[in-house]
């Protein structure tokens, strides 16, 4: 088993319980949870070496997250303490045609305003295999973009692959500044993850036919924005998930890659996700599908498959983790039988 690297913000989740709005809500359901956090446990779940890097306030709420991630077997010795608090956010879960919706509370956060050299990135990245990160850090703050452009050359330097799941946050910034951000960041990375609106809003490529709200998907598309892809940053692999969105409720989930050197391309198979229990980290847990796939050695087929099931597991689990073993990953058929 390898050692992952993953760094990002985790938060502090307070969801509404059940389907109720915020303005019906009495109480909060409390998780932690974040991009990276989410891809850390799902890899740890499934038996390699995963560690999370970030920074947390020294006080008990910051200790509570980092216990969170322990919790499933996550090493935390490198997470900064610093800064004044630990970021929120809130969830309100929606079904059948109302979406659900999250609000932001996560202004001056301690990863958004700890400098680089509050992180020993030789430290860090010593015998690792895997860097993932997402586009959602950079967004945070301008300092969290320079911390993650020095953990990413930092990640180069010793020869570690390197990921990124774009992750587009119109709450977080805009295309013009996302796209200027991720460009530059783009050429420290091997494996790119991101759906048809991220290669857009976040690299500025125009899609073909990809609309996925009329719950019909155009391959064609997909294979042009990755070739497109491939030709401007030399990616490894580039990945999307394909996520048929025909209510709240239910979505139709499925995913593709493209190998960069020989451009062959393929679609994985197809899952019926109704009814959603929480879609929440499911692209996490699809990212950390696919680390876990390709760290094990599996071609790139196998990997997506290893992926897309997770992440459908994923769907029907409460919280920001993906709490699902390799057997269960590797046994699920879509069916939901009762294992006896």
């Amino acid at each position: 088993m390898g050692k992952i690297v993953t760094m990002g913000e985790i938060m502090l989740r307070l969801s509404t319980p059940g389907n109720e709005r915020f303005i019906q809500a009495t109480e909060f359901d409390i998780n932690y949870g974040g991009g990276e956090a989410n891809v850390a446990v799902s890899l740890a779940n499934y038996g390699h070496d995963a560690e999370f890097v970030t920074a947390v306030p020294a006080n008990p709420i910051g200790e509570c997250a980092i216990a969170a991630l322990r919790k499933y077997g996550v090493e935390t010795k490198h997470i900064a303490k610093c800064g004044d608090r630990l970021g929120i956010y809130y969830l309100e879960t929606g079904a059948s045609m109302r979406a659900s919706n999250v609000v932001y509370d996560r202004a001056n956060s301690s990863i958004a305003t700890a400098p680089a050299d509050k992180f020993d990135f030789d430290a860090i990245f010593e015998g690792a295999d895997w860097f993932h990160f997402t586009g959602i850090t950079p967004a945070v703050s301008d300092l969290a973009a320079e911390v993650t452009e020095a953990a990413c050359k930092a990640a180069k330097s010793k020869g570690v692959t390197v990921s990124c799941d774009l992750n587009f946050r119109k709450k977080l910034w805009s295309s013009e500044k996302a796209q200027k951000v991720m460009t530059n960041l783009m050429q420290y990375v091997d494996v790119c993850i991101g759906n048809e609106e991220d290669a857009e809003k976040v690299l500025g490529f125009k899609p073909g036919n990809t609309d996925v709200t009329s719950g019909e998907l155009e391959m064609n598309g997909y294979i042009d924005i990755f070739n497109q892809m491939c030709d401007k940053f030399g990616f490894k692999y580039v990945i999307s998930s394909l996520r048929e969105s025909f209510s709240a409720s239910h979505n139709g989930w499925s995913a593709c890659i493209m190998d960069g050197k020989t451009r062959e391309f393929y679609r994985s198979t197809r899952y019926e996700i109704n009814p959603i229990v929480d879609r929440v980290g499911g692209g996490d847990s699809f990212a950390g599908g696919l680390i876990c796939g390709l760290m094990d050695g599996k071609d790139m087929k196998a990997a997506l498959e290893f992926a897309v099931s997770a992440s459908a597991l994923k769907h029907t689990i409460p919280g920001d983790f993906n709490l699902v073993t390799r057997a269960e990953v590797e046994s699920c058929d879509g069916s939901g039988r009762v294992q006896r």
